[in-house]
């Protein structure tokens, strides 16, 4: 004999579904109890797609573009049914298939008395930040810009803003679109909100549920939620792919709830933003200094002749040895930015036996490689943090949301398309972030100058004007 759901059952249930859609295999019932739930209009089905003037729209990710649209042959009731491509990462979605959202009792989150333990100080920019953020979310205003520069502390920034939701039993959710940065944050967040459930969303994580009242998540795992949040943090908003992937703005609208409150988080807005700001059209709140009063680091340009040949046969410019041998700080660590992953692959060795031949490291185990689809990035960043490596190449992955105390920066074939205005901006951000070291040397190696590297180094010199330097 099957039990029915008992009242904590009942509890994990709604914690588990509330404010989520998602596929039947996603919900932790036995059959028995799934359709119990069902009966009792506790979990309600919701259709996977919409059919709107003969185009079909995927009711996850918000996708019609025929393209990401593709067909099978379905074995339960033989007929051929659509599916999404463009979120099958998360589980098929087909016109065969239902989503799942819950439809039973409000779920009440707890309301802290004290929830900050968090025993920093802002500084007068920071804390007039953080005042106007928290002012956004304690009067339920729709959405707020925080366009802060590198380095200006900005997740302490919102410290303030998260204490007063969690006061009011409120549920918020900071989403960004680097799953490194969210690793990053996890310990910072939990430990300036120690006595809150804090869950961390991305792929490989060992967070599965996102059941917690205070949720980091990468922003593909929006698409999993429906109304759930009060409060909705978006950091990097210009940051690929968030700017340049309409499903990922689709599952940032439909998380948040009808009456909530939604931040933006950005070093380096993008036009439509700096456009709806000139239109009075988007509240914003202007950081100009980093937290400890130095200026940001103006990129150098290095033009070398047939730059991106030379890379190809494997040999660094001579002007990048140069400075490798004449460096004012030789105990800072080395970031070097390459465009793609081939290219960081093909210039590993010769790099690191560049180090290896001038007394820079002395094992090849000082230096490595990163990129998106290394197994062993996570490990290797931290490694990176800790020091244990000296160098480390890598793709625009490490480009934004990343801290490391002290280093210089290289970009080779900083002419490349991927190193638009905002990436350079951003790639320059890495240096000089401790008050420790609040310089650092940021370098772009190109055969032409660009646009994007232009306007990257006219847009850092205006910070630094707005933030009272000359």
């Amino acid at each position: 004999m099957v039990v029915p759901l008992n009242r904590q059952g009942l509890m994990d249930l709604a914690k588990n579904v509330t404010g989520k859609l998602l596929l039947r295999q996603e919900i932790p019932l036995s059959e028995f109890h799934f359709t119990q739930a069902v009966e009792q209009k506790l979990i309600r089905s919701v259709p996977s797609f919409t059919k709107k003037h003969f185009t079909l729209q995927c009711n996850r990710c918000g996708n019609n573009e025929k393209r990401l649209l593709a067909q099978y042959p379905c074995s339960i009731c033989d007929k051929t049914h659509s599916y999404c491509r463009k979120c099958i990462a998360m589980g098929r979605v087909s016109e065969c298939t239902m989503l799942y959202e819950w439809s039973g009792p409000v779920l009440e989150w707890k309301s802290h008395a004290d929830p900050c333990t968090w025993k920093g100080t802002l500084t007068v920019a920071q804390q007039k930040a953080a005042d106007r953020i928290a002012s956004a979310v304690e009067n339920k205003e729709k959405e707020l810009l925080s366009w802060a520069v590198c380095g200006a502390g900005k997740t302490e920034m919102l410290f303030p803003a998260i204490s007063i939701a969690l006061k009011l039993g409120k549920r918020i959710c900071l989403a960004t679109p680097r799953a490194d940065v969210i690793r990053e944050l996890r310990p910072r967040i939990q430990q300036a909100f120690a006595n809150a459930t804090v869950q961390a969303l991305y792929g490989g994580s060992k967070d599965k549920e996102g059941t917690a009242q205070l949720i980091l998540a990468t922003t593909h795992q929006l698409l999993r939620f429906k109304q759930a949040f009060d409060v909705l943090i978006i950091d990097e908003i210009d940051a690929f792919p968030f700017h340049a992937d309409p499903s990922l703005s689709f599952a940032a609208e439909r998380a948040i709830k009808l009456e909530s409150t939604t931040i933006y988080l950005t070093a380096t807005p993008r036009k439509q933003q700096l456009k709806r700001i000139r239109n009075n059209l988007l509240p914003h709140i202007f950081v100009p200094r980093r937290f400890h009063g130095y200026p940001l680091p103006v990129p150098q340009m290095k033009q070398v002749s047939q730059h991106k040949s030379q890379l190809k046969k494997k040999k660094l410019p001579p002007s990048f040895l140069k400075w490798l041998l004449n460096r004012k700080h030789p105990e800072r660590q080395i970031l070097v930015f390459v465009p793609t992953v081939s290219l960081a692959d093909h210039l590993s060795v010769p790099l690191t036996d560049l180090l290896i031949r001038y007394d820079i490291i002395t094992t090849k185990q000082q230096a490595s490689t990163v990129h998106a689809s290394d197994g062993d990035r996570e490990e290797k960043v931290q490694s990176f943090r800790d020091r244990d490596l000296f160098m480390l190449l890598t793709t625009t992955i490490l480009e934004r949301g990343v801290t490391f105390p002290s280093v210089d920066v290289i970009i080779l074939d900083a002419g490349h398309h991927v190193f638009d205005q905002a990436a350079i901006v951003q790639i320059a951000g890495r240096a000089g972030r401790s008050p420790d070291d609040p310089f650092g040397d940021v370098l772009l190696f190109h055969d032409g100058k660009t646009d994007a590297m232009v306007e990257a180094v006219e847009s850092i010199r205006k910070m630094n004007r707005r933030g009272g330097f000359a």
